[in-house]
C-alpha cells in the first residue's frame, strides 16, 4: 500500500455523523490489502497525481445508511469510488483505467463520471465496465 490507507479506505462522515462503527473485520482488511495492491496504486502510480476515495470498505449497517445495494462488494472491502476531484478528469481517469487493463470486477461510471466504482476480489475478476 504505497498510495492508499486503511484509514482512508475505512472513513464515512455518514458513519462518523450516525455513530455507526465503520472497523473492517478481518476478511475486509485482507480484500482492501488487495484492490489498493491491484488496481489503486498501480492506477494512482500511471495517474501521476491524487486520486480521492468517496467510499471504500462499509459495514451493513452503513451501506444501508447510504443506500447501497445489499451485496455491495464495499462490505467485503472490495469496492472504492474514487474521483480527481472533476467529471472530466474522471473520465480521463475511465479511460486510463481501461487502457491500463487493471484486474477490476467491475468498473461502473456514476451518474456521468462524477465519481468511478472499481472493485477488485481475488480470483476471477470479470472486467465489467458499466455507465449508471
Amino acid at each position: 500500500m504505497k498510495y492508499f490507507s486503511i484509514k482512508e479506505l475505512t472513513r464515512s462522515t455518514t458513519a462518523r455523523r450516525l455513530g455507526i462503527d465503520n472497523t473492517p473485520p478481518a476478511s475486509a482488511v485482507i480484500a482492501l490489502h488487495q484492490l489498493v495492491d491491484h488496481v489503486l496504486d498501480p492506477l494512482r502510480e500511471a495517474w501521476g497525481g491524487p486520486i480521492r476515495v468517496n467510499s471504500g470498505y462499509r459495514c451493513p449497517q452503513l451501506n444501508k445508511a447510504v443506500g447501497g445495494t445489499p451485496g455491495s462488494q464495499h462490505q467485503r472491502g472490495e469496492a472504492a469510488d474514487i474521483t480527481v476531484g472533476s467529471r472530466s478528469g474522471n473520465r480521463r481517469l475511465l479511460a486510463l483505467i481501461k487502457r491500463l487493463d487493471l484486474p477490476v470486477d467491475q468498473c461502473i461510471d456514476e451518474k456521468g463520471c462524477r465519481w468511478i466504482h472499481v472493485s477488485h476480489r481475488t480470483g476471477h475478476n470479470r472486467h465489467l465496465y458499466m455507465k449508471f
